[in-house]
């Protein structure tokens, strides 16, 4: 078996390493600190039909199938290392306004046409299902098959299942692919990728997250994922095991800064969903960096025959996970993986040697 470089420690490049390594490669990882940047900011949704809208086709085609092997891979996972990664099964989007309302009804129908399941609800059916969701909520969307993972847990589990594997890692930052020794390197550095594949279309996209704790006597938070829009603003409150994650906010930004306006905002936009919400502990605001596309589909694919790429994942990085691992690794053994088809870098890459 080749050995192979995995450049890049998230979540992606860790799922690589360790399914790479129980292939029987030989697999190191750089980055000098795993999991320290967009994956570990993640909100963690998996909810590509949710997100799905008229022309799309690509998008939701490859989301859907990445959702698909979820259920498998994290029980992979859970065999190895005993940790389960799920925190909430469904997903609900709701309307605010009436132009919100008819968007809904856009998605509904349009998702459900591609064969997914998806269901709308009344406002008294919403209060069923999520009894503390505010007043102004007038239509819901339910994707019953879509879900979320705790991000940071996810992490660490990949991390022990790596080392577990035989994964060896290294701190040494990669300024050159070509530097490396290795017979295959999968490029998966996020939004650095461009910096060690000059031309490579993968930019740096910021968004903030703020973390909740539900404080004694507070109200739970809500047992789904729930979306929305807001003045315009996407917004989602994700459960977790203590709290909430609540985002995210978008800029054409390269610092990983917190801005009060993007706190104010994220609050402002969340209480309208979920008005208890103020009753809980403000823990932490923190900031990664999307790599984004110009098509907003991910890279994955052959750049050369030795280099594999596996960025520009936009906000979708976690839920598309899965289908990179079995991409790559198909990629490695000399194969294409007709899922992913979509995502061949060579669609509107510039490739340079390295």
């Amino acid at each position: 078996m080749a050995t192979v470089a995995v450049v890049g420690g998230g979540v992606i490049g860790l799922s690589i390493a360790w399914r790479a390594a129980r292939a029987g490669h030989v697999v190191t990882v750089h980055d000098p600190n795993p999991g320290s940047g967009a994956s570990w900011v993640a909100g963690g949704m998996l909810a590509p039909l949710s997100e799905g809208w008229p022309g799309e086709d690509h998008v939701l085609s490859l989301g859907a199938a990445s959702l698909d092997r979820w259920p498998g891979f994290a029980e992979a996972l859970r065999t190895e290392t005993g940790v389960d990664v799920f925190t909430a099964q469904a997903s609900l989007t709701v309307a605010l306004d009436a132009a919100d309302a008819a968007d809904l009804r856009t998605v509904a129908e349009w998702v459900g046409e591609q064969g997914h399941e998806m269901r709308l609800l009344s406002r008294a059916e919403i209060r069923e299902f999520e009894p503390s969701l505010g007043p102004k909520v007038r239509l819901g969307l339910l994707a019953p098959t879509e879900s979320s993972v705790d991000n940071r847990t996810l992490v660490d589990a990949l991390r022990v299942a790596a080392t577990a594997a035989g994964v060896r890692f290294s701190d040494a930052a990669v300024h050159e692919l070509a530097d490396l020794p290795d017979d295959q390197v999968v490029l998966a550095a996020g939004s650095a990728s461009a910096r060690l594949w000059p031309g490579l279309p993968v930019r740096p996209v910021k968004g903030e997250i703020l973390r909740l704790r539900v404080r004694p006597g507070a109200t739970p938070p809500p047992q789904r994922t729930v979306r929305a829009s807001v003045h315009g603003r996407p917004a989602y409150l994700v459960p977790r095991h203590d709290g909430l994650v609540v985002g995210a906010t978008q800029y054409e930004a390269s610092d990983t800064q917190v801005t009060v306006a993007g706190v104010r905002d994220l609050i402002a936009d969340a209480e309208k969903i979920f008005p208890a919400l103020g009753e809980y502990e403000l823990f932490e605001a923190s900031a990664g960096l999307r790599p984004m596309t110009p098509d907003n589909l991910p890279l994955i694919g052959r750049l050369s025959d030795r280099v594999v790429a596996a960025t520009g994942h936009g906000r979708n990085g976690v839920l598309l996970t899965p289908l990179t691992v079995d991409a790559v690794l198909a990629e490695l053994g000399g194969r294409s993986l007709a899922d992913a088809q979509y995502a061949c870098p060579g669609r509107i890459t510039e490739a340079s040697v390295g």
